[in-house]
């Protein structure tokens, strides 16, 4: 749009002035980092404000979008909503980061926060604060929506900012109000699925941001004391989620020594309000959970053993679930430096065409340095690219094998026949499978819930007739403890 772009950073017009010029596209935005998290956010800001520059570095990913594609997959209407928003010029592509600074007001950070050898590595965030900052003007205001250690903004951001812009701190406006958004739902979280975290380096860049949000969202502001709060709020939710996982897997580790299903322990346990156990697995992936604890454990002297030993657990899950396998082949007489084994699912999630971190990756590893012969199958990824040799669903009955393992639960998977499938060990790392009665030798990961806890309604039965899956009642016992 032309004219002078409107800036909303110690704006002296009204709040409702204010909406006005967003929601009318007098104030250019300008999102950096165009990949699957970005993408979306770059699309709602422009079906909301009308005015919006995305920048990226790859080159073909801008002329996809310029051109009205969409390079993300796996995201309900985002193509559409990306054609529908280029096509009405409401949003546009480009790679050069500094001339979209020059024309935006408010400028929004969606990249990757690196972690190079635990460490976080802050370069690209860096990079992008470098070209905001050469069109940096007062009455600006920049969001950081990539997940960061705590402090960054305060610390890193907000000077950097200033030294390279030449303008005063006060001058413009720093937010952090974190991306809560999981990949298959963007859209729908981005629009409200859940409440908006802000926090800004001061008063006055809390309110913008909050204003901001509140045409892009229709949930709840939460408004916390500061950007460093906000950024802990965001690598809190992730560690939480870690820890958990990582003693959901401690105790699927015990299964066997316990005797008893952990998954159907833990789903009985979770029917009350103050248990929320996750599910063990075969490990954690992704490009958040696995990493956001090394943004609090690389920068505190303190030993933060819980959230460390969870770590450590969740990273020795591959190892501990290969060994499994080896364990129950040994059980049946095969070695498995002699066996061929099928890993099925290498994203480390399912629908999810990514593999960071993927647990299937570590599996991988372990049975080819243990000497096994590794084939794999995935409808989203080619395994060959992974150290394993590829198979599609289809040769599976053609195919003898000694063993699989069930990382990623595909949808695809459910049309196996495993009834054409000759008979061998199947370790089911997510209980996702329907083995119990086939004659392959199953062994789901921790224990599977099946259809427990069996549930009897608290209400009493009307014809006080026993269940039929507990034992008969025992007629004379019950009237003699009657009698006592």
């Amino acid at each position: 749009m032309s004219g002078e772009p409107v800036r909303l950073y110690n704006s002296t017009a009204s709040t409702a002035a204010q909406r006005e010029a967003f929601t009318s596209g007098e104030v250019p935005v300008a999102v950096y980092g165009l990949g699957k998290m970005g993408l979306p956010l770059a699309a709602v800001y422009a079906e909301t404000a009308g005015n919006v520059t995305g920048v990226d570095i790859d080159p073909d990913v801008v002329e996809t979008i310029n051109d009205g594609g969409c390079h993300v997959t796996g995201e309900p209407e985002l193509p559409e909503v990306v054609a529908d928003q280029v096509d009405r010029g409401r949003l546009e592509a480009t790679t050069d980061g500094a001339v979209a600074a020059a024309r935006a007001s408010v400028h929004v950070i969606i990249v990757p926060t690196l972690v190079d050898d635990d460490e976080p590595d802050l370069s690209t965030i860096e990079a992008v604060v470098g070209d905001i900052a050469e069109g940096l003007s007062p009455g600006d205001l920049v969001i950081a929506e990539s997940t960061l250690p705590p402090g960054t903004c305060e610390d890193v951001i907000h000077p950097h900012l200033a030294a390279e812009s030449g303008l005063s701190t006060d001058e413009f406006g720093v937010a952090f109000c974190p991306e809560r958004t999981a990949s298959g739902t963007a859209l729908r979280d981005i629009r409200g699925a859940y409440p908006k975290v802000v926090g800004g380096i001061d008063d006055e860049s809390a309110r913008v941001a909050s204003l901001l949000y509140s045409e892009l969202s229709s949930n709840e502001i939460h408004v916390v004391r500061d950007t460093t709060t906000a950024e802990a709020v965001k690598v809190f939710e992730g560690v939480y989620r870690d820890v958990n996982i990582g003693l959901a897997n401690e105790l699927g580790r015990i299964a066997d020594d316990l005797g008893i299903s952990v998954r159907e322990a833990i789903e009985t346990a979770n029917h009350i309000p103050m248990c929320h156990l996750h599910d063990p697995g075969p490990g954690v992936g992704g490009h958040c959970i696995p990493y956001y604890p090394h943004f609090l454990l690389a920068q505190t002297e303190d030993p933060m053993s819980v959230t460390r030993t969870a770590r450590e657990t969740n990273d020795e899950m591959p190892r501990f679930t290969v060994e499994k396998l080896g364990r129950e082949l040994a059980a049946s007489g095969i070695d498995l430096a002699d066996a061929t084994v099928l890993v099925l699912g290498i994203t480390y999630r399912p629908g999810v065409e990514e593999t960071r971190a993927s647990p299937a990756l570590g599996i991988i590893e372990h049975l080819d340095d243990l000497g096994a012969e590794v084939v794999a199958t995935d409808p989203l990824v080619d395994p060959a690219e992974f150290g394993a040799e590829p198979v599609a669903l289809e040769e599976l009955p053609d195919r003898d094998f000694d063993g699989a393992i069930l990382v990623t639960p595909q949808a695809a998977f459910d049309t196996i026949d495993w009834d054409d499938i000759d008979p061998m060990v199947v370790l089911d790392g997510r209980d996702a499978l329907d083995l119990e009665d086939s004659h392959h030798e199953y062994h789901p990961l921790g224990g599977s819930v099946a259809d427990r806890p069996k549930i009897i309604e608290g209400e009493g039965n009307e014809n006080d007739e026993v269940p039929e899956y507990l034992p008969a009642r025992n007629e004379e016992a019950s009237a003699s403890r009657a009698d006592q």
